[in-house]
């Protein structure tokens, strides 16, 4: 490790940074520094510019993305380096504001009943079924489900922002949870990671495996609607939205930091529906999937 990188990377940790956001940051610096086979405190403002403009231009990568290279080029220059008059020459451009694919309660039905393992199906029902993050999910372990009736809740520990939370443990979702566990997990203990790697049972899953798990579903249940296992988190907030629960309690659930990014459902939520007494009420409608041996 070079000292500029271990300078940075103790800058995040003294800043509390997530560890994700920690590899994300760096990984950024690191393809700038390849990109011009120099070290990145090298780098003049104008070549920072002309990188950002590839990543646009030449690489098509979205807007959010190079957004999120300026960050990190900021942090470094500015925070590592102490050079903060050179922030404004890092531009942020502003991303354009797109409404996702809302899958509707009969798609997510069909895709929580498709014929994928019973490991995929309790992955992507937990997805569903709680609302949390892709690598929300990588990270329960067995601890994390409480299922004492006065709590039933499911308990998200250092989710994004470094925040612990809680949110949302049907009957329905208990149940498919006990099944995998008997047939997945035998003799795992409490503190163990919920969902394992299949070459390495001692590591949490891959946040690629538990996309690909989505992907599958998607195929086999015909849905051609674009986008990935978020549009489970879309889905969760949208139907309880549309079930009657307050925009409040749908952020404490999501672990937003302000409400005015849960807002957004609003506009994705029919006006006047009602799903009824329980907005994931479709997971006791699902067809049984037999016990089979692991495979994946």
């Amino acid at each position: 490790m070079t000292p500029l990188r271990k300078r940075m990377l103790d800058a995040m940790i003294l800043r509390g940074f997530a560890q994700r956001t920690q590899e994300t940051y760096l990984g950024a610096v690191i393809r700038l520094s390849q990109h011009y086979n120099c070290s990145p405190d090298q780098l003049c403002d104008e070549q920072v510019q002309t990188y950002l403009l590839h990543l646009l231009q030449e690489r098509h990568l979205a807007r959010s993305s190079v957004n999120l290279t300026s960050c990190a080029v900021r942090f470094l220059i500015c925070d590592v380096l102490g050079q903060t008059e050179r922030r404004v020459q890092i531009p942020l451009g502003r991303s354009p504001q797109r409404l996702p694919e809302l899958l509707s309660r009969a798609e997510v039905a069909a895709l929580l009943g498709a014929s994928i393992s019973i490991k995929a199906r309790t992955f992507l029902m937990v997805a569903y079924a709680s609302g949390l993050r892709l690598s929300e999910l990588c990270h329960l372990r067995g601890r994390d489900i409480d299922s004492a009736p006065d709590r039933m809740c499911i308990r998200v520990v250092q989710g994004k922002g470094g925040k612990d939370r809680y949110s949302l443990l049907t009957p329905d979702l208990l149940e498919q949870l006990k099944l995998y566990w008997r047939t997945w997990r035998v003799g795992a203990r409490a503190d163990d990671w919920l969902f394992t790697r299949r070459c390495d049972p001692s590591q949490p899953l891959d946040c690629g495996s538990g996309q690909f798990y989505y992907y599958t579903a998607r195929t086999a249940a015909g849905i051609t609607k674009v986008g990935g296992i978020h549009s489970l988190r879309h889905a969760f907030a949208t139907h309880l939205l549309e079930a009657g629960v307050d925009l409040n309690s749908i952020s404490n659930l999501l672990g937003h930091a302000q409400l005015s990014t849960t807002s957004r459902y609003l506009k994705m939520a029919r006006p006047g529906h009602s799903a009824g007494d329980s907005a994931l009420a479709l997971l006791s409608q699902l067809p049984e999937v037999p016990p089979a041996k692991p495979k994946t």
